[in-house]
């Protein structure tokens, strides 16, 4: 199954209910009137857009060349093309500036942090790449075990053309900034071209937790005036646009380079992708790295802002 074929089977939840939505607005009349108008409103509110990005696609939509009598494809394609238009910014795939290339990884409990590092792992591994993950989230020694099981499955699934290394924290309980330090240390001695540093879950209203991690950034420095070169924050798509203060605390204690969406299969609410598009985040929005659509190591891949367009209105 190809990457674009991935992201329509996941988005599955979001596409059935927004399509619904159009379906319903345009059997109201085969035009773009103020009922249907009103009703497409609706249908892209209850996909979590957000009501200002919904009624700046409506507004665009009025200008755009329709057919008469309008037809769902017509409408679908339209709309497509409007929210990839707004969702293209987005697009930033991570890049490697250096060797290793290290990249902190944050999030809540629960956000596929750690699923997520290993998916990375396997396929930075599969194309020759040499990955040291720093198990950095030592409060929960069920963590570490986790880790350990999704490194381990990373690295056979590799094919032996790269290889994946974990380096596990001294005990439960130990300095997560030790640890990453450690890590950065073996992956610099042992040129691996990629270190992903896992850190504990944490709630953005938990300061005193969030103030950690620029201590692993000032530590981790010492070493690599460079380091990190990603920030990157895991959000889970099923709580939709509340994930934005999210990112807004934690970019308040680190700065984020970027974001990866998890879990985009389990949730009708993919369309707060738009709302995150229309935050501006200091410098803009922020970039989405990476987005998941299922639980496999292959299921998770680069954002592509026009297939994920196509996929969410069923285009």
């Amino acid at each position: 199954m190809n990457w674009f074929s991935r992201i329509t089977s996941g988005l599955t939840r979001s596409t059935t209910n927004l399509t619904e939505g159009l379906k319903q607005a345009l059997g109201i009349a085969a035009k773009l009137d103020d009922a249907t108008l009103e009703a497409l409103e609706e249908a892209l509110i209850a996909a979590d857009t957000s009501l200002p990005v919904a009624q700046a696609l409506l507004k665009d939509l009025r200008k755009a060349k329709l057919p008469d009598p309008l037809t769902l494809e017509a409408l679908k394609a339209a709309l497509a093309s409007l929210i990839a238009e707004r969702l293209a910014p987005l697009a930033m795939p991570l890049t490697f500036p250096s060797s290793p290339t290290v990249i902190l990884i944050a999030g809540v409990n629960g956000a596929g942090k750690t699923t997520t590092i290993g998916k990375l792992a396997a396929q930075w591994a599969s194309e020759g790449q040499n990955v040291t993950v720093a198990a950095a989230d030592t409060f929960r020694a069920a963590a570490v075990e986790q880790l350990k099981v999704w490194t381990d499955r990373a690295d056979k699934a590799s094919s032996r053309k790269g290889s994946v290394t974990i380096i596990p924290p001294a005990k439960v309980g130990a300095d997560s900034s030790a640890v990453a330090y450690a890590a950065l240390e073996s992956a610099q001695n042992n040129k691996a071209d990629i270190l992903l540093i896992d850190t504990a879950g944490r709630l953005p209203n938990r300061t005193d937790l969030l103030a950690e991690l620029p201590k692993i950034t000032r530590t981790i420095q010492k070493l690599d005036a460079t380091a990190p070169h990603h920030t990157v924050l895991v959000l889970d798509a099923t709580l939709g646009q509340s994930t934005i203060q999210q990112v807004e605390e934690f970019h308040k204690q680190i700065p984020l380079t970027g974001l990866i969406i998890t879990k985009l299969d389990g949730t009708a609410r993919a369309g707060f992708l738009l709302a995150l598009a229309a935050k501006n985040f200091g410098n803009g929005p922020l970039p989405i790295v990476a987005i998941g659509v299922g639980e496999g190591l292959d299921d998770l891949g680069p954002f592509n802002p026009k297939a994920f367009a196509t996929a969410l209105v069923g285009a």
